[in-house]
C-alpha cells in the first residue's frame, strides 16, 4: 500500500471516528444504571459501546473492504490475512457510564505485523489525534510532537488503574509511589488511548500500563512513534500491542523511564 493510499485511508477514519464519537457524546446523558451490562470484574458495557462499534465496522468494511477486525466488543469478528483494523469504539466506558467527559473512539489498521496507521478521537474536546506510515502525527490538522523535556523529575506522568488483574500491584504501586515523589506528579484519565494522545502531544512525558488489550494501544502507541516518542513492553521489546504491557515516553527521558520500569517489574 502507498504512503498516499495510506493518507486517504486515515482521512476518512478520522472522519469516520468523529461520526462515532458524535453519536457517544449525544447519548451520554441517556445513560442510566439500567443500560449498563457487567462483562467481568469492573468490566462494563452499554448499547452504545455496541452500537458504536457497529457504526465504525461497518464504516471500516466500505472503507477497506478485504480488512479484517480486532474489536473489543465483537470477539467472534474474522481477521484478514493482510490487513486488520483493531477497534475501540468507546475507550473510557467507565468514565462515560459516570458522566465524565474523557473517552474516546480508538481505530488502528495493520498490515501483517505492523500498524500503519492510527486514529484517536476525544469527542469532549473534540480532538482527533492521528498518524499514517510515512508521515508525522498531527492533531487538528497541526503537527503535533513529543515534549523535550529530559528527565523524569520535570515530567507528568499518565497511567491507568488495573481492574481485574491485581497480580502485579506492588510492582506498579512501587512505580506510582516514586513518580508521586520525584516528577511534577501523576495523572489517572480512564483512557488508555487518550493517554497515549497526550504524550503523542507533549502534554504527558509518559504512560505506562498493564493489562491492556490491543484495541486500548494499537492507535495510540503508533501516534506517540510518529510523533517522535518511544514505545515498549516493560522489557523495553515491542510486544506491547498484543503482550498486556506498555510503556511510552518522549525520547529523551525513555531511558530513565524504562530503567525506573524494569527495576520495579523485574
Amino acid at each position: 500500500m502507498t504512503r498516499r493510499n495510506i493518507e486517504k485511508i486515515t482521512e476518512q477514519v478520522c472522519a469516520l471516528a468523529r461520526e462515532a464519537g458524535g453519536y457517544l457524546k449525544s447519548e451520554i446523558n441517556r445513560i442510566g444504571p439500567s443500560e449498563v451490562e457487567t462483562k467481568g470484574l469492573h468490566n462494563f458495557v452499554t448499547y452504545v459501546d455496541k452500537t458504536s462499534e457497529e457504526m465504525l465496522m461497518k464504516g471500516l468494511k466500505e472503507i477497506l473492504p478485504e480488512a479484517g477486525f480486532i474489536a473489543e466488543e465483537s470477539p467472534g469478528a474474522v481477521m484478514g490475512e493482510r490487513f486488520n483494523w483493531i477497534i475501540d469504539p468507546l475507550d473510557g466506558t467507565t468514565n462515560y457510564i459516570h458522566h465524565i467527559p474523557v473517552y474516546s473512539v480508538s481505530i488502528a489498521l495493520m498490515e501483517k505485523d505492523s500498524v500503519i496507521s492510527g486514529v484517536v478521537y476525544e469527542p469532549g474536546r473534540d480532538e482527533c489525534f492521528y498518524a499514517w506510515q510515512g508521515g508525522g502525527a498531527f492533531l487538528n490538522g497541526k503537527t503535533i510532537g513529543v515534549s523535550r523535556t529530559v528527565a523524569v523529575a520535570d515530567g507528568l506522568f499518565a497511567t491507568g488503574f488495573p481492574y481485574a488483574d491485581y497480580s502485579r500491584m506492588e510492582p506498579f504501586l512501587g512505580i506510582f509511589r516514586f513518580l508521586m515523589e520525584n516528577s511534577h506528579g501523576l495523572r489517572r484519565m480512564g483512557s488508555a488511548a487518550v493517554d497515549l494522545a497526550y504524550v503523542a502531544c507533549g502534554r504527558f512525558e509518559g504512560f505506562y500500563e498493564y493489562n491492556l488489550n490491543p484495541w486500548d494501544v494499537a492507535a495510540g502507541a503508533f501516534i506517540v512513534e510518529r510523533a517522535g516518542g518511544k514505545v515498549s513492553d516493560f522489557s523495553a521489546g515491542k510486544d506491547f500491542i498484543f503482550g498486556k504491557e506498555i510503556i511510552a515516553a518522549n525520547g529523551k527521558i525513555f531511558s530513565e523511564f524504562i530503567a525506573l520500569v524494569k527495576k520495579y517489574f523485574a
